[in-house]
Parts: C-alpha cells; sequence; structure tokens
C-alpha cells in the first residue's frame, strides 16, 4: 500500500517578510493531524493546501475561519447548499418515521410518479437506490437480464461509479490502475469534437463517432459475444465536459438495438434541470431519442443521499421474472423521498432551470469574451450550468495547458473562488456549480479568472510552449547542498519536520531567503513503469530537482513578473511536467538512492509547490 506524507508550511505575510516560524509549526502540525486521519482513504479538492469546509448557504461554502468562497463546482447542493425547503421537509418526515421500504408509505409512490411525470412515458418503472453508483450497478444488472447478454459499451474516459462493477466500465479509473480491461468491456471514442479523433472541421462527426460503436458491435458478433448494454453520460463530466454532437445518440442507439441491446443514459450527475431548458439532458438530443433506462442521483438529495434508476415496464418484468428480486434496505426510504420532493418542489418554485439558462447563456457569453482574449484558453463549450474551459498551450496544436490549470485553480482558491480541473489531461476548468448561481457570481467568477490569465500571459509573453534546457545556468540563487541533502534523507515525519526546521533556521536565514509557502507530498513506494512530476517553483529550480533530471526534462517558464518596487524583489515561477516511461530495473537504478518525491504506481501524480522571495 502506499503512503503519503503531505506537509503544507505556510508563514503569514508580513510587512518585512519575517519568516515566523511558530505560524509554520502551528499549521504543519494542524495539517499533519488532518491527513494523517483521512490519507490514503480520503482524497480531498486542493491536496496541496485543503480547506476546512464547516458551513455553507446556497451558492457559498465557508471554512473554519469564515472566509466565504464561492461554489462554482458543487453539483451536490443542486438547489443550494441547506436550503431551508429541504432542511424542513427531511426534519419534519425525520419526526415522524423512517424506516426500510418494505412498508407501504405515500413518499415513495408521490415521487416515483413526480418523477416519471419528467420523463417519456415509456420510462415508467422507478427503482430507489442510495448512490449513483448504486443506481448504475442495478442498470448493469438490468441490462444483463433483459436479453442474458453480457458486453457493455462504454465512452474513453467515461466514470460511473465506485463499485467494481462499475470501475470495469469505466475508463477513468481503470486505465490509470493496474487492472486491465475485461474481456466483456469495449471502450467507444469520446465524441469530442474539439480534441478527439473526429473534430469540429469533419463534415458530420455525429455519424463518424457512431460508426466506431459500429464497428465495436461488428467486431464482438464476430468474436461471438453479445452486446447488452451501451452506457454513456448524456454530457461526460470526468472526462472533460463533453458534449455530444447532435445526432450521436440516435445513430448509437440504433446500432446497439438491433445488436440486442439498451441504451443506458447516465444522468447522475448532468440531470435534474443542470442544462436549463430541458429537465434532462438526454432530452437536449432531440425528441427521437429515448434512453432504456435512466440513472439519477448527487443533485436528487441535494446532499442527501438518494439515487434511482428508471425505465421501462419490459425491461422491468424481464428483470423481475428471472427470480432476481430487487430490495434495497433504504432505497426509498420517507425521508430521503421526502427530500427528493422538497428539491423538485423548489426546482419549480424557484424557477432553477430559467436561472440556469439565463445565468448559463451570460456566463458563455463572458467566457467567450476571455477566450477572445487569453490565448490559454481553446474551448468554452457547455450548456446551462455545465461548462468547461479547455485550457491549450498552443491554439493550433491544442496542446493541453495542464500545470497551468493546475496553477489556476489553486490561484482561484487564493481569490475566493472555488473551481476544479478534470478530463484525461486535467486541463479543462469544470463550472458546475448550484442553480441558484447569480450573474453577479459569474460576472465575479469571470473577473476573478481574467486576472490570473492576464498575469500568467503577461509573465510569459503567452509563449507557453517556450522551454530551455535543464542545462540552462541558474540565473538566481538555488537551495543550498544542505537542502538537496535534506530532501533526499527525509523519509519519516520526524526527519522531514526536522530538516525543515533545521533549514529555516539555517540556510534561508543566513542567506536572506523568506519562505512564503512550501508544500510537498511524499510517498513511500518505488515507481516501476509510470513516473510524473509536475512542480512549480518560484525563482527556476532547485538545485536539488535540476541535478536529478537534468537528463530527462525541461524546464518550462510559467511567469516572470515584477514584484512591486517598494518591495525590491523579483519573482519568476517556472513549471515542468516530467514523465519517464520505463522498465523497473531502470526506474530503480536511476531513482532508488534519491526517494525524495514518490508517486502512486502506474501513473500517480507527485505535486512540489514552493514559493519562494529572494532579495
Amino acid at each position: 500500500m502506499t503512503n503519503f506524507l503531505p506537509i503544507t508550511l505556510i508563514t503569514p505575510t508580513f510587512s518585512n517578510h519575517s519568516f515566523c516560524l511558530f505560524s509554520v509549526l502551528c499549521r504543519f502540525t494542524e495539517n499533519l493531524a488532518r491527513f494523517s486521519k483521512t490519507r490514503p482513504s480520503c482524497k480531498v479538492f486542493f491536496a496541496a493546501d485543503p480547506i476546512k469546509i464547516v458551513q455553507a448557504q446556497r451558492q457559498y461554502m465557508f471554512d473554519e475561519k469564515g472566509q466565504r468562497y464561492l461554489d462554482c463546482i458543487n453539483n451536490v447542493a443542486h438547489v443550494g447548499h441547506c436550503h431551508p425547503e429541504v432542511v424542513k421537509a427531511a426534519f419534519k418526515q425525520m419526526e415522524l418515521l423512517n424506516t426500510n421500504s418494505r412498508f407501504l408509505h405515500d413518499n415513495m409512490v408521490e415521487y416515483a410518479k413526480r418523477l416519471s411525470a419528467t420523463l417519456p412515458e415509456k420510462l415508467s418503472v422507478c427503482y430507489f437506490t442510495n448512490s449513483g453508483s448504486e443506481a448504475n450497478d442495478l442498470a448493469l444488472r438490468l441490462a444483463r437480464e433483459f436479453q442474458g447478454h453480457e458486453d457493455v459499451i462504454t465512452l474513453d474516459h467515461a466514470y460511473h461509479g465506485h463499485l467494481s462493477s462499475l470501475i470495469e466500465i469505466s475508463p477513468y479509473k481503470f486505465q490509470k490502475g493496474k487492472d486491465v480491461k475485461k474481456e466483456f468491456v469495449h471502450v467507444a471514442p469520446t465524441p469530442d469534437t474539439y480534441r478527439g479523433k473526429y473534430r469540429d472541421d469533419h463534415p458530420d462527426p455525429a455519424s463518424a463517432y457512431a460508426e466506431e460503436v459500429k464497428k465495436i458491435i461488428e467486431a464482438a458478433h464476430n468474436s461471438g459475444r453479445k452486446i447488452a448494454a451501451f452506457i454513456a453520460e448524456s454530457m461526460q463530466s470526468c472526462g472533460g465536459q463533453i458534449i455530444p454532437p447532435a445526432g450521436y445518440f440516435q445513430k448509437v442507439a440504433e446500432y446497439v438495438h438491433n445488436a440486442g441491446g439498451v441504451f443506458i443514459a447516465d444522468e447522475v450527475q448532468v440531470g435534474f434541470g443542470r442544462v436549463g431548458k430541458y429537465f434532462w439532458s438526454f432530452q437536449m438530443h432531440g425528441e427521437d431519442f429515448v434512453p432504456d433506462i435512466v440513472t439519477m442521483g448527487k443533485p436528487m438529495g441535494n446532499g442527501h443521499p438518494i439515487a434511482c434508476v428508471v425505465t421501462t415496464r419490459e425491461i422491468a418484468e424481464a428483470f423481475n421474472n428471472s427470480g432476481m428480486e430487487y430490495f434495497n434496505t433504504y432505497g426509498g426510504n420517507p425521508v430521503s423521498c421526502a427530500v427528493g420532493l422538497a428539491v423538485l418542489d423548489v426546482i419549480q418554485n424557484e424557477d432553477l432551470q430559467g436561472n440556469a439558462t439565463r445565468v448559463g447563456n451570460y456566463l458563455i457569453e463572458l467566457l467567450n469574451r476571455q477566450k477572445a482574449k487569453h490565448t490559454l484558453i481553446g474551448d468554452i463549450r457547455g450548456i446551462g450550468l455545465f461548462i468547461g474551459i479547455d485550457l491549450v498551450k498552443d491554439q493550433e496544436k491544442r496542446t493541453p495547458a495542464t500545470a497551468e490549470a493546475q496553477h489556476i485553480i489553486y490561484k482561484m482558491k487564493e481569490s475566493r473562488v472555488l473551481l476544479s480541473a478534470d478530463g484525461p489531461h486535467r486541463n479543462v476548468l469544470k463550472i458546475k456549480p448550484p442553480l441558484c448561481f447569480t450573474e453577479e457570481d459569474a460576472k465575479f467568477m469571470v473577473d476573478q479568472l481574467d486576472g490570473i490569465l492576464t498575469v500568467l500571459e503577461e509573465a510569459t509573453g503567452s509563449e507557453s510552449e517556450s522551454s530551455i534546457s535543464a542545462n540552462t545556468p541558474c540565473r538566481t540563487k538555488c537551495l543550498s547542498s544542505e537542502v538537496e541533502e535534506m530532501f533526499i534523507k527525509s523519509r519519516t515525519e520526524s526527519q522531514v519536520h526536522n530538516g525543515f526546521i533545521k533549514h529555516c533556521q539555517g540556510s534561508f536565514k543566513h542567506q536572506k531567503f523568506t519562505p512564503r509557502s512550501f508544500t510537498l507530498e511524499f510517498a513511500q513506494m518505488p515507481v516501476y513503469e509510470i513516473l510524473t512530476w509536475r512542480c512549480s517553483v518560484d525563482l527556476a529550480f532547485p538545485r536539488c530537482l535540476r541535478k536529478n533530471m537534468e537528463t530527462h526534462s525541461a524546464i518550462t517558464p510559467l511567469t516572470t513578473q515584477k514584484i512591486p518596487a517598494e518591495r525590491e524583489m523579483a519573482c519568476a515561477q517556472a513549471s515542468m511536467h516530467h514523465s519517464v516511461r520505463s522498465s523497473q530495473d531502470t526506474i530503480d537504478e536511476h531513482y532508488k538512492a534519491r526517494q525524495m518525491f514518490r508517486v502512486v504506481k502506474n501513473g500517480g501524480v507527485c505535486h512540489l509547490l514552493i514559493t519562494l522571495l529572494y532579495p
């Protein structure tokens, strides 16, 4: 098992730039205590400098210090954090009764009716679950029982849940781990018209991508296999906010039905009015497209665990006749259904679909203005309040700007705006806020983004692709050999702690360096197949990094900006993405003696963030 040791040391800013050792120790102890209780069992946003959220209201979240953050990423709190009507409905029902679903209760019946009314007529049978993962797992069972087929076609970069059955059909997950693709799983190209196989200059990308699915079906049949289902998010989220071209789903459904399979639309992240005009995202593909099974979850309970599978009577009866009865202890319990009903009421009473349309259109307009202004923005795509900003280093080549994306989300956090980055290259900024998001919120978010992009591009002269050799002489002071030795030898918590404190008391003060923040993640397992380092360092790379990687990588300047004159300092930022694919022996030989930084086997990412101001 891989064990990470994340360390975040941050000192406050003083007018004389003094180094406050006491603050460092306090923050170090605090963060170490937090992480030791959660990692590796918990993954958090902003891992290099996580936030402890203690309260939220509507589209705002508050940390332990009372600082307010604009939430642009939480599609779970669909109608707004802690909406009073939702809270009241849960409290009221909890006072009366909560039990398992083997008893009759009006809430379940009423909720099933209300959900069915939002869907095409043939989708009329509801199975309640507790999470989107449970819903997608049940959808696979329904599909396989329907015709007795087994194979599943999924899209590249797709993610459908954390259960074993869903990891198997989620390339977003199994391509990162040690598992290999199962024989019954077939991966079709993501219908991405910006970076995919068939792009926006193709005369008919929908047909071209659908033809890829048809080829998969034919190959499977030639191997004696039978297709049970095609599953896809109506708009791919973890894959990078991808909206399939018009007509794609219709053609895929035709091929899948002809093969005896069913079409599963995963609405877990994108349903319940997020696209604005339509209640379900699959509906934007036209009235002539109706999935056989629809799954839903996340926003359904506004943070309360409830999910559902809705399907046709024909598929439900085939499942029932198989003798495989369905029972879920908490699925559809009275409290969950009361919460679900309240969410539906709020969406309707507050016209949140209309708000998603109005604010979404305004936000996309603002972002397109930024796209015309900033070369880092390659594409703006989305509908309603489901939007992606694809960052690129080169507009023509569409080279993913991965390091820049990570830099931006951290800078946005400093501006009290919460964004995340995803997609296969983790270069797509995801915007999927609560539906109560306002035009003022949109303007504030874009203004902060504009400022960060401006600084970044002015510093680089918009030449993100330029690079300098790792052998280029360092024009600024580098960390001493004492620090290099400390990095190399630091294996345990105490060694990191003692080594860093020793360094702070010694060479930093002696050389008049003023550390502002220091973040380091360690893992104590060797890396065999893929080693990926992403670093962001002020004033070039420390010698301890350059020494070990000069034969394998180049350093790409990200930012060079003037610090205010009264501070009489200059600052520069650099970013490096270093990837090595090698055999176990080569990796061991080159890195065994220098286990300073480790990453998860098979492509995990280790972050080093150092911010230094030099006299």
